[in-house]
């Protein structure tokens, strides 16, 4: 008996050697109509509906290992599931082996030291929970279902960034199952080369089951969000502009273009500040005054709180498109394209961001991490977000014009973590790795010759 893989891939597997996998994981291998399938498949971006011919759910580094082996036995392609959050929906292939890291949840807190060490499969809400218990913390995303792993390979923003760097920048060390089915670990001091490359590269030089952070002493921080009409945007959003260009690194901005679930299209400017909660209202003081926002929702807060503030407008199962760019400036002008290219949005459910960067973000050297777009004061994103599949075509459309629109002003470099999968091309992953393209293709033929994860954001092995 076989079990039939559909025809884009290369291979059957043959039931008995599926069940001896099943018979050495600490874990589970689960095959389509098992119990369980179904949901270790299901993703946060609804537009993918892909089906793995096998799902190994992994307790351990020893199951990751054994799945890496057997898929590279029985010749399958590989995806890698940490939190499933990802736009471009890497984590899921269709008719090959998806290793499924969620089942991964150990996080051990070292307080003294100021470290924690966490397993793939951990979600930023999780990490941050544990680590608040000793009031730390370290730059994690925005919404918190987001998992470790694909924010810290692809980069990691986060409302610690500007004052503490990526998610990458706080990487310590990480333990990495590499494409031959060795374990390596990855840290300045060891396999120095792979540590360069799993800061920003994304999950092109293998599958990291664990990651050690550095972690920053984090307590009540000042959160929240002012709202404006969209009718103010333009004007509040050149006052943000100005307001960003001396903002302290312990503060950060986003402006979100949004609607709210009664049908009003408003700006919500959303504000942190990680120092002293008086310290920050000082700080934004100005800004409250000078705009007079007709919601006021900023206060001190948990950090958690912070974090998960953004959840409940992120659920899982949306479809959802996504088109990015930094950008080299900011005037006027390309803020009066940002407004009027989120006014003619087609979905309620969509939104437009603009994210700070600057700070600590700069201060790491572009070529001191694969991770290398250090030099933009802002980022913009451009999220098309819509319920039924057959309303596709009006909201990629409206993402991919709005784009357009804004290049002007584009730096012609983009996030990693915001490109969709096999839409935008080799062009655009160039422009997500930037200057350090070509030291990650050498990279990737060291450790990953075959090309063996490709399910990714990928960067094809130097001949």
């Amino acid at each position: 008996m076989t079990l039939e893989l559909p025809a884009d891939t290369t291979r059957a597997i043959d039931a008995a050697a599926v069940e001896s996998l099943r018979l050495n994981l600490g874990g589970a291998a689960l095959l389509p109509g098992d119990d369980g399938y179904d949901e270790a498949r299901t993703i946060y971006n609804g537009m993918f509906d892909r089906h793995p011919a096998l799902i190994v759910r992994c307790a351990a580094t020893g199951d990751v290992v054994k799945a890496v082996r057997f898929a590279r036995e029985h010749d399958l392609i590989v995806s890698v599931r940490g939190g499933g959050h990802n736009f471009a929906g890497n984590a899921v292939c269709e008719g090959g082996l998806m290793v499924d890291l969620t089942p991964m949840k150990g996080i051990r807190v070292d307080p003294v030291a100021r470290r924690v060490r966490a397993q793939g499969g951990v979600t930023w809400r999780e990490l941050d929970r544990e680590c608040q218990v000793f009031g730390l913390a370290t730059t994690g995303g925005t919404i918190s279902s987001t998992g470790i792993a694909g924010l810290t390979l692809g980069g990691g923003f986060g409302w610690l960034g500007r004052t503490h760097g990526l998610s990458c920048d706080n990487l310590v060390s990480a333990d990495v199952v590499l494409a031959d089915g060795s374990v390596a670990t990855a840290s300045e001091n060891e396999n120095a080369d792979l540590f360069w490359g799993l800061r920003g590269g994304g999950g092109n030089f293998g599958v990291v089951t664990s990651f050690e952070y550095r972690v920053h002493p984090v307590g009540q921080v000042l959160g929240g969000m002012l709202i404006y009409p969209v009718e103010r945007a333009k004007e509040v959003l050149r006052t943000v502009r100005d307001f960003c260009a001396t903002a302290p690194n312990a503060s950060g901005v986003m402006g979100a273009l949004m609607t709210t679930p009664e049908g009003a299209q408003v700006l919500a400017v959303l504000v942190f500040h990680g120092g002293p909660v008086e310290e920050g209202e000082a700080v934004f003081r100005p800004l409250r005054e000078q705009t007079a926002p007709m919601a006021d929702l900023v206060g001190p807060m948990s950090y958690e709180q912070v974090q998960s503030q953004l959840d409940e407008g992120f659920p899982f199962g949306l479809q959802n498109y996504a088109k990015s760019e930094f950008l080299t400036s900011l005037p006027d002008e390309a803020i009066d394209v940002i407004v009027d290219c989120f006014t003619k949005t087609p979905s309620p459910l969509s939104a437009l961001v603009l994210e700070q960067f600057g700070g600590a973000y700069a201060d790491v050297a572009a070529d001191a991490t694969a991770f290398g777009h250090r030099d933009w004061d802002f980022n913009l994103l451009f999220l098309s977000r819509w319920a039924d599949p057959s309303d596709a075509d009006r909201n990629i459309q409206w993402a991919r014009e709005g784009w357009k629109a804004v290049q002007p002003y584009a730096a012609g470099a983009v996030y990693v973590n915001y490109l969709e999968a096999g839409q935008e091309g080799a062009d655009r992953i160039r422009a997500a790795y930037g200057a350090n393209y070509d030291r990650l293709a050498t990279l990737k033929a060291t450790y990953d010759p075959t090309n063996f994860f490709q399910v990714n954001q990928n960067i094809k092995p130097t001949a």
